[in-house]
């Protein structure tokens, strides 16, 4: 047991889940105010239903011995789970670690069905993937299963959170369908700034996400952290001169998705390249985000906010280009196709497909599934139309209550006037 690693672990815990709220602020600024309560309760149900359930079984199916597919129920419940060290920091310590990697990443598929999802079909949804999907596909890579034995390399996550809450928000926005007003009338963002919060939040948390990886207070962890400091200011960079190239003008929204790609392509390889290679990707990855995100609306696909592209396309940019940026004299693992490895980026690639289809698949059945008990979507009238602050809450985020009335009929007391008397009375 060390004591720095610990303390650094618990710090770095901390700061990942900071980043599932953030994720509520980024979000539930970029949709109208009507769904506001709504778009961050998504991110917050996942605080408490995808950290019971790693709790009690997710994160056997993760880490406990087993499989190259899937770990064992050794774990279940906990069992055996205390304080002894996994490496040099607590056991217990560890599974909290992970466990806020697993809530932060079922959080990310909300954004492409925000305002029309049932929000108990949502929480069960949540639920079911992050044990079914989610879990599975962790031990695949940092479990010891067959993408670790094949030696893909994922640092922090770009294919098994990016790539695959990428690719389950897609295959959820399809089966869902596309709202009522969907290339009908512009849908615009209520609240920039607070897109803007959720954003550098992100950014902040993310230090914890990727330096956090190395799991002790090292020098990889330092490398990590600066490589996530870099990439997504070069995002910014390219993003902002792209926005200039095409209409002259720098987007606020645009700013913000920049910094989350750019954080989103460098996970992968935050502790596998140099800092000048973390600029060289960073770069790089804003290029197919920044025309998926222009894309996107000409199609028929309701990605509400481009969950596509800012986690599925920037996590297979990051996860292809580290195996091509990757380089042993930095990481002590693995050297990429620059350096004399080009098999690497094969293997990369096969990681990304393999988590992509499983991804798309699973998700398909959970939401099928739970369709033959109860709806997905909420009525396009008094759930849409409304808005599901008040069809899925009964609360309101910058009204003056009167919504309330619609939801809550019984605990407010009728308005009576009084029977007028009769004249012969009144003389």
């Amino acid at each position: 047991m060390n004591a720095a690693d610990t303390a650094w672990m618990l710090v770095a815990t901390a700061l990942v889940l900071l980043m599932t709220p953030a994720l509520g602020f980024f979000y539930g600024g970029l949709v109208r105010a009507k769904n506001a309560l709504n778009t961050m309760m998504m991110s917050f149900a996942a605080l408490g239903c995808v950290a019971i359930a790693w709790a009690l079984a997710g994160y056997s199916l993760a880490f406990a011995p087993g499989s190259a597919w899937l770990g064992d129920l050794s774990r279940l419940f906990l069992h055996g789970v205390g304080l002894a060290p996994n490496g040099t920091i607590p056991h217990v310590l560890f599974m909290a670690y992970q466990g806020t990697f697993a809530i932060i990443t079922a959080a990310l598929i909300s954004g492409a069905i925000v305002e029309r999802m049932q929000f108990r079909a949502y929480l069960i949804f949540l639920t079911l993937w992050s044990v079914l999907i989610y879990a599975p596909i962790a031990h695949w890579v940092w479990g010891g299963g067959w993408l670790a034995k094949l030696g893909a390399l994922d640092f922090a996550g770009g294919t098994v959170v990016h790539v695959n809450a990428g690719v389950a928000a897609v295959v959820a926005a399809l089966i869902l369908g596309p709202r009522k007003d969907y290339a009908r009338q512009a849908i615009l963002p209520h609240s920039v700034p607070f897109t803007l919060l959720g954003a550098g939040l992100l950014w902040f948390g993310w230090f914890g996400f990727n330096a956090g990886s190395a799991l002790g207070a090292n020098a990889l962890a330092a490398l990590a952290f600066v490589n996530t400091m870099l990439a997504p200011a070069a995002t910014l960079v390219v993003w902002t001169l792209l926005d200039l190239r095409r209409g002259g003008k720098v987007t606020a929204v645009g700013a913000a998705t920049a910094v989350v790609v750019g954080l989103v392509a460098v996970t992968p390889a935050a502790g596998f390249i140099s800092p000048i290679a973390a600029i060289a990707l960073g770069g790089i990855a804003a290029i197919p985000s920044y025309y998926c995100v222009l894309w996107r609306p000409r199609t028929r696909l309701d990605d509400s906010l481009d969950v596509l592209a800012a986690h599925g396309v920037g996590g297979t940019v990051g996860a292809i280009l580290t195996g091509v940026l990757a380089q042993k004299v930095w990481n002590g693992v693995a050297d990429g196709v620059l350096f004399g490895a080009p098999m690497q980026l094969v293997v990369q690639i096969a990681g990304v497909a393999a988590v992509a289809a499983y991804s798309a698949a699973g998700t398909v059945v959970i939401l099928k599934a739970i369709a033959l008990f109860m709806p997905l979507r909420v009525t396009e009238h008094s759930g849409e139309g409304l808005g599901l602050d008040v069809s899925q809450h009964g609360e309101e985020a910058y009204g003056t209550g009167e919504g309330a009335i619609l939801v809550l009929p019984d605990l407010i007391p009728p308005v009576t006037t009084p029977a007028p008397e009769p004249a012969g009375e009144r003389a």
